[in-house]
């Protein structure tokens, strides 16, 4: 009984695989020209069910129907009922099988190893390349974070942190050669920082406002063609470089300016603050209208046909329901342009002045971050003293608040963002 029963599934087992085997090397090799061995696998497979099966099958069709006789071993494979003879046959037919198995395997077997070895150093090649790439981004923000604290120790180590972080007066301009008559140096990075902010908040105050009014009308108002028109315009103006957004702030911003006030009888510095926030809010329009503008229009419809049907009005459809179910990407699109803003520097060159002024008048000049990193490296000088250090410190902190920002935009998207079926 156990030898029928071993037999049994041998034979089951042994008729269908070269078949099978066949059929999956003739789909499985797409190259275009012609493959001998595997229409020769196809081939042999086809032939060796087509002799095996007739030399040991039985059917008998009485009744309808395939009948079971006690001298015959039933085998049911893929729902067909054949039976083995047994006289004898069993064992020579099974060999042959097998044989002609093992022949079919063996003349397909060049087919599958082309085509594993060909799969196999493409995977490796585009894994690895994918591992590498991220690796070269992984390490390059290393080593920036790496050198901007090195060297910034080196500079703690000659400025004490207090002075740097909560002092009032910002001269570094001390004796780095022998001879050089210059004051005594002053680290203190409070006038540094609130000129940063000063600025920002005047783009932020430009910015925001204009980029989400537009992103709403575009979104909701805007016919599509005005559209088409428009929102490539917008886009556009990120696209403008910053040395020219200074140009337009010197030259044709700033006068402006100065002339209004002298109309009024205000008095406004060439260079100010106003001037640098107010072009670098047009240059930041992008940022907040691009990503308000997908905010909002990734609200459901059905929101706003339930809006709709309850009666409100298109703005308050606007103001209660779209603005709030998009407030995520928009607040998102918000610290981005901040981020972006606090890192600008040739603008504030151009029209705001270098000079590091503790004021919260927006008609006087300021400095920035950035400012004050370009002015600390320009020449000839030597990292070795704390004037050229003071420029790691301050690209340290300046780095670390854009990465606070980024993040907290990444928070607020995740945590408040609704999902939508």
């Amino acid at each position: 009984k156990m030898l029928e029963y071993f037999l049994q599934h041998i034979l089951s087992f042994s008729i269908w695989l070269p078949i099978a085997f066949g059929v999956a090397v003739l789909f499985t090799a797409n190259d275009n020209k012609p493959c001998v061995t595997r229409w020769l696998a196809l081939a042999g497979s086809i032939a060796s069910f087509l002799v095996t099966i007739p030399l040991y099958t039985h059917f008998n069709f009485a009744d309808g129907g395939f009948q079971f006789q006690e001298r015959f071993l039933w085998i049911a494979s893929f729902n067909i009922n054949y039976h083995l003879g047994a006289d004898g046959l069993a064992v020579p037919l099974i060999l042959l099988t097998s044989f002609t198995t093992v022949i079919v395997v063996l003349s397909a077997w060049e087919v599958i190893e082309k085509r594993v070895a060909q799969y196999m150093a493409s995977f490796l090649i585009m894994s690895g390349l994918m591992i590498a790439c991220s690796l070269i981004a992984m390490l390059t923000t290393l080593g920036i974070v790496l050198s901007l604290l090195i060297e910034a120790l080196r500079f703690f180590d000659r400025v004490s942190p207090i002075e740097f972080f909560f002092g009032l007066n910002w001269e570094p301009q001390i004796p780095i050669r022998e001879g050089q008559v210059t004051a005594g140096g002053a680290f203190g990075a409070i006038p540094v920082f609130a000129g940063t902010l000063l600025i920002a908040l005047i783009a932020m105050l430009v910015a925001t406002p204009i980029g989400l009014y537009s992103a709403t009308y575009l979104t909701e108002y805007a016919h599509p063609r005005i559209r088409a028109v428009i929102k490539p315009i917008l886009e556009l103006l990120a696209g403008i470089p910053t040395v020219v957004y200074g140009f337009f702030a010197v030259l044709t911003v700033a006068p402006a300016m100065r002339q209004f006030g002298e109309m009024i009888g205000m008095p406004i510095a060439p260079n100010s603050a106003l001037a640098a926030g107010a072009v670098m809010g047009i240059m930041i329009i992008p940022f907040i209208s691009s990503l308000s503008d997908d905010a909002i229009a990734a609200v459901p419809r059905a929101m706003r046909d339930g809006s709709y049907a309850m009666g409100a009005t298109k703005g308050e459809t606007i103001t209660k329901v779209l603005l709030p179910a998009a407030l995520p990407g928009i607040m998102g699109g918000v610290l981005l342009a901040v981020s972006r803003a606090i890192g600008e520097t040739m603008i504030v060159v151009m029209a705001a002045g270098i000079i590091a002024t503790l004021t919260a008048n927006p008609l006087k000049p300021v400095t920035t971050v950035t400012v004050q990193i370009v002015t600390l490296l320009i020449g000839d000088t030597e990292f070795d003293n704390p004037k050229t250090l003071a420029a790691f410190a301050l690209g340290l902190v300046l780095f670390l608040v854009t990465l606070a920002l980024n993040v907290l935009a990444l928070h607020i998207v995740r945590k408040y963002r609704e999902q939508y079926e």
